[in-house]
């Protein structure tokens, strides 16, 4: 394959980024796996393209299902550097040694330093962790079969988009005609699985709460009047309560009481937790607010599950518990630009497609959502690279 003037530009722009990476520059990691890829999809052969689509990188998927219920991970952990050989490692996992190992080698999950010799990486100690594990088990037996229903759904509706919560690429898969929220309740160990991997989603990636990302202390703290309220943030539909930890953690003195809302079904795992960083509170936020007058209200991928009237249904709730000029909406969610959309943007916008027939939103699509629900747009915050951005909002 002739070398070509798009290949030497990405090379030319690895080595600059690369430069940038181990400087420590904002946004270089993520920019370098962009180009990365680009290199690939100029190097690769169509035939090469077609090979990796079609059964590597479903192989891949599937060896990792199989890896974490033969808790492969945690046996290559407790190998050490010496490793552990197939044979020795299929007799303790109780499978056949041609199960073991070799494909989630040729594509970076597992490592070999020898023949038939397989090391720990530090994806395959990830997955030791039941949050990246339960990661592995959701995305394969929940979203999985959705999109590979997909083709089939949509040629059934003569490619017309899906536009009910319970008509969908996840209900022709699942055979269901539950909703898919509705759909874990009824299933509680993947209501248990999809809740953890939630807490892992977003790790290691630039948060909301680290510096140069949102203002905290000037938008949160400065200003904040505990005589209004003592509770500074609430987090609508805030899962586990992974946010908040992370916010209390990273904000130590920040003042006022922090409060978690969720369906009951979530709520009530927390129950035996002994939980201190935040006040767990049962809530449909298609009902109204019952905290009044907190300094902030934070909704972080919620919107993105339900269509605009929902949304503004969702925020039309808050607004009797904001006091004007003092509370704040913070929306933290996906923007999806205009031109070079990322994949990690684009895979969630397909995601959110196959799952509850929804969509991830432009710049403008959030200004028109948050004007008719009768709010104002009051700045935009983002980190360099990230895929998402905090939507700060107050009543019009």
């Amino acid at each position: 394959m002739p070398r070509s003037v798009e290949v030497d530009n990405v090379l030319a722009q690895l080595q600059s980024v690369g430069a940038e990476y181990r400087e420590e520059q904002p946004g270089a990691r993520e920019q370098l796996i962009q180009l990365s890829r680009e290199l690939i999809s100029r190097l690769e052969l169509p035939s090469e393209a077609i090979q990796r689509i079609g059964w590597a990188e479903p192989a891949r998927a599937a060896h990792c299902r199989i890896a974490v219920d033969l808790k492969i991970p945690e046996h290559l952990k407790e190998s050490g550097v010496a490793g552990i050989s197939a044979k020795d490692l299929a007799a303790k996992v109780g499978a056949d040694d041609v199960l073991i190992g070799k494909h989630l080698v040729a594509m970076n999950v597992v490592a070999e330093n020898g023949v038939d010799t397989y090391v720990a990486t530090g994806l395959s100690n990830a997955l030791t962790d039941p949050k990246y594990r339960d990661g592995i088990i959701y995305t394969y037996d929940v979203a999985g079969p959705s999109f590979r229903a997909l083709p089939e759904y949509l040629k059934k509706t003569s490619y017309a988009l899906p536009t009910e919560l319970t008509n969908g690429p996840f209900q022709h898969a699942h055979k269901t005609d539950l909703p898919f929220f509705a759909w874990l309740d009824q299933n509680p160990p993947y209501l248990e699985v999809f809740n953890n991997y939630m807490s892992a989603y977003r790790a290691g990636k630039p948060s909301w709460v680290d510096p140069g990302f949102y203002p905290i202390q000037g938008r949160l703290v400065d200003g904040f009047e505990p005589t209004l309220s003592d509770i500074v943030l609430v987090d609508v539909g805030g899962g586990l309560g992974h946010d908040l930890r992370e916010l209390k953690e990273k904000h130590p003195s920040l003042p006022g009481r922090l409060v978690l809302q969720d369906r009951p079904e979530v709520i009530s795992s927390l129950s035996s937790t002994g939980e201190t960083v935040f006040e767990p509170m049962s809530h449909d936020f298609f009902t109204e607010q019952p905290v009044k007058n907190a300094r902030a209200y934070y909704l972080h991928s919620v919107l993105h599950d339900w269509g605009d009237d929902d949304c503004i249904k969702i925020l039309q709730q808050l607004k009797p518990a904001m006091k004007a000029g003092y509370s704040r909406l913070l929306i933290n969610e996906l923007v999806v630009s205009g031109q070079n959309a990322p994949w990690s943007v684009t895979s969630m916008d397909q995601l959110v497609f196959v799952l509850g027939a929804m969509k991830e939103r432009t710049d403008a699509d959030w200004k028109s959502i948050l004007e008719r629900a009768g709010f104002q747009i009051v700045g935009i915050h983002s980190f360099a690279m990230g895929s998402e951005v905090i939507i700060e909002a107050e009543l019009a």
